[in-house]
């Protein structure tokens, strides 16, 4: 089999076919796992209370949602039950509190409770004037989505499936004559030819062009960008809850939201485009975002901006996830996944490989020797609930490299580098690094230490894939 994305969706997919007896390839054209639309997101664990009712991503994001807080709190990924509070501004927007609240309750969701104007202001003092009034969501949390698909890819590998990076497939065709070899499919990449009985097509931005070299194309991907700004750690103490607007019928609009590293994040803006690569930030995008980040808690205003990114959405021409298994081609596509994928990969990655299970696949899980049920990787812990190595006098008794701090804004240390540049997927890059162990991600943006992490990084050949399951 051959799963085409790393992403979070690609990676639970790999995670949930290692449990079977079957060889495995997973690739992706970027240097790391996660390194795409993955890792550029609002990083909310979702409750799905907002999703359209009978959806399959409603469905998938309500059970993914259950299965990823199991699984975060097994592999060590940070989550913060926070809560949400959804904020109507306007007459317009009020009006659409009861049409949002039906829903929740129509997706399972019967927790959700209307919030008056008082009572947001009690449990947001900080909320800037105007606000008439709002739900309440309970069980909406933040997560860490870098540790994350991090965290599927090295469970995959450690139980066989093999990882291929920079890696980009440019055709697909299938394999003529008889014997054993009839009807796979021959992938063309840019890192030589690979052959397999099925194709998996998690590509995320690029689903759409694997769906077209297979002569489907059952849908087309229009890029959305969403630009984000993340505020330095002291402005943390001015939020409890995350905050939702109202949505639109364009986009679930700007939010401001705690994250798991101690930060307050802003945004996103949606924009469509027609390059699926461009992840700049624009001017106006940024001005847009701090008036209305002012608007909605205008202690922002005097708070200071440790960074800003942009993330570029899968969003297609179709409202629902486009998820389909052909079993006569023998290939599962897993596309137009958007903001929910976080939330909702690991109830992806079932559906799609209960699905391939109906269309013929065979599901045997391993058995014999050496082929214990894999269990999550503890992941080394990124957020600011717990404590951090240089925190833990034991650890630091035991080596003292994790109380050489490397990262001063972030507190990372020396240690932690060194087992990242150790780690079954050791990065490639100083990105990588920062998703791994957050050095150079805080107020000075690797100012200060960034010659230091590149030495430590310099130090180690990257490994760009980790062999297993005897794939050819």
């Amino acid at each position: 089999m051959l799963i085409v994305g790393a992403g979070v969706v690609g990676t639970a997919i790999a995670r949930t076919i290692a449990r079977y007896d079957l060889r495995c390839v997973l690739v992706d054209s970027a240097n790391d796992v996660g390194a795409g639309t993955s890792k550029a997101n609002t990083a909310i664990l979702h409750t799905g209370f907002d999703a359209a009712p009978g959806s399959l991503e409603g469905r998938l994001v309500s059970r993914g949602s259950l299965l990823l807080r199991e699984y975060a709190a097994a592999a060590g990924i940070p989550v913060e039950h926070t809560g949400a509070l959804l904020v109507a501004w306007t007459a317009d927007q009020a009006a659409e509190l009861p049409a949002i609240m039906d829903k929740a309750r129509r997706n399972g969701h019967p927790a959700v409770r209307r919030v008056t104007a008082a009572g947001l202001y009690a449990a947001e003092p900080n909320l800037g004037p105007g606000a008439l009034g709002g739900i309440e969501i309970p069980d909406e949390s933040i997560i860490c989505p870098w540790t994350t698909p991090l965290a599927f890819a090295t469970e995959a590998v450690r139980s066989g499936v093999r990882l291929q990076l920079r890696t980009t497939v440019t055709a697909i065709r299938r394999a003529a004559g008889a014997g054993p070899a009839a009807g796979s499919h021959e992938v063309v990449t840019d890192s030589g030819p690979l052959r397999c009985r099925w194709l998996v097509n998690a590509a995320g931005l690029g689903s759409d062009l694997i769906d077209r070299m297979l002569c489907r194309g059952t849908f087309t991907i229009a890029p959305r960008r969403g630009e984000l700004i993340v505020f330095d750690k002291l402005a943390r103490p001015l939020l409890r809850h995350i905050l939702l607007p109202v949505p639109t019928a364009v986009s679930k609009g700007v939010l401001v939201a705690p994250t798991v590293y101690g930060n307050l994040l802003l945004g996103p803006t949606a924009q469509d485009l027609d390059d699926r690569s461009d992840t700049s930030t624009t001017a106006s995008g940024l001005a847009g975002l701090l008036a209305a980040g002012q608007k909605i808690l205008p202690a922002l205003a005097g708070e200071e901006v440790t960074a800003s990114y942009a993330g570029v959405r899968a969003a297609t021409e179709h409202r629902d996830y486009q998820i389909a298994v052909d079993g006569a081609l023998r290939y599962a596509c897993a596309g137009g996944i958007r903001s929910t994928g976080l939330t909702a990969s690991l109830a992806i990655a079932e559906h799609v490989v209960g699905l391939m299970g109906q269309s013929g696949l065979e599901l045997r899980e391993r058995t014999g020797a050496g082929c214990a049920p894999p269990v999550p990787p503890a992941m080394p812990y990124l957020g600011q609930v717990r404590d951090r190595p240089y925190q833990d006098a034991a650890a630091i008794a035991g080596d003292p490299a994790y109380g050489e701090i490397v990262c001063h804004c972030e507190r990372v240390t020396r240690g932690e580098i060194r087992d990242a540049l150790a780690s079954d997927i050791p990065p490639a890059d100083v990105g990588g690094l920062r998703r791994r162990t957050r050095a150079t991600g805080g107020r000075c943006q690797g100012f200060y230490c960034a010659a230091r992490v590149s030495q430590l990084l310099a130090g180690v050949t990257p490994r760009t894939s980790a062999a297993g399951g005897g794939w050819p």
